[in-house]
């Protein structure tokens, strides 16, 4: 599994894992982003049950696994979170922030020792001693209870399955030709995202943020330009059709 950090300071640090050249075949290709503070670490959407191992071995590389104090999950998908039943064996005092509208069914996942803290429909935050990321609401994108997470510092927005592409393990870490990275998008956003008036409120709401890297769960990352152009062809797109 491939490590890239995507931002370093002092208070914290951003690293982004995918490109899984061992996963299963016909199992599609997830990022999953670790954020490192002082003394504890946050996983946002840990993956799948056949990425478990990997991920282990992978964040070792990195932290302490004592400093692995939450998880967080977008949404209900088992892409996003159908790990949890392995972590929870792993981490015996670790909170996993997700919606609170989907708890009864990631529960079905395997649930003992970690405890469970419901995110409101409005948000929230996740605290990691000296830092705090934000909740974003991003409710029907794609799914009805759905969360997406901004760090003002680093500037990095978290987009879950907005911006995603479902491409090869071997694809370019950074979109660096957007126009043609559309052919990669269009039809999971046409039919994964189901209102089109859902994706105008988040359109709205996420261009109040000052956004450097925007790093969906499958495919390439967002930077720089690259995120604007991305609202642009978004906000024009028409969502929730089959066809």
């Amino acid at each position: 599994m491939k490590a890239t950090q995507l931002y370093q300071a002092p208070s914290h640090a951003w690293l982004m894992f995918g490109r899984d050249e061992g996963k299963p075949e016909k199992i599609i290709d997830t990022n999953q982003y670790l954020v490192k503070g002082t003394g504890q670490a946050v996983l946002l959407d840990p993956g799948g049950t056949e990425l478990f191992s990997p991920m282990l071995a992978a964040i070792l590389q990195h932290i302490k696994l004592e400093e692995l104090t939450t998880l967080f999950a977008s949404h209900q998908d088992p892409d996003i979170i159908s790990s949890l039943g392995l972590w929870d064996k792993a981490l015996p005092d670790a909170t996993l922030h997700a919606p609170w509208l989907w708890e009864g069914f990631i529960r079905h996942f395997g649930m003992n020792n970690i405890k469970y803290q419901g995110i409101k429909d409005e948000g929230g935050d996740i605290r990691l001693n000296d830092i705090s990321l934000k909740l974003i609401p991003a409710h029907y994108l794609h799914s009805s209870g759905n969360f997406h997470v901004y760090d003002p510092l680093a500037k990095i927005l978290m987009s879950g399955d907005v911006g995603a592409a479902l491409e090869k393990t071997n694809a370019p870490i950074f979109v660096d030709d957007f126009a043609a990275h559309v052919k990669h998008m269009e039809y999971f956003h046409r039919r994964w995202m189901p209102s089109n008036r859902a994706k105008a409120n988040w359109i709205a709401r996420v261009r109040e943020l000052d956004i450097d890297i925007m790093a969906p769960q499958h495919g390439r990352l967002f930077k720089g330009e690259a995120v604007a152009e991305f609202l642009e062809w978004f906000a024009k797109l028409d969502v929730g059709i089959a066809s």
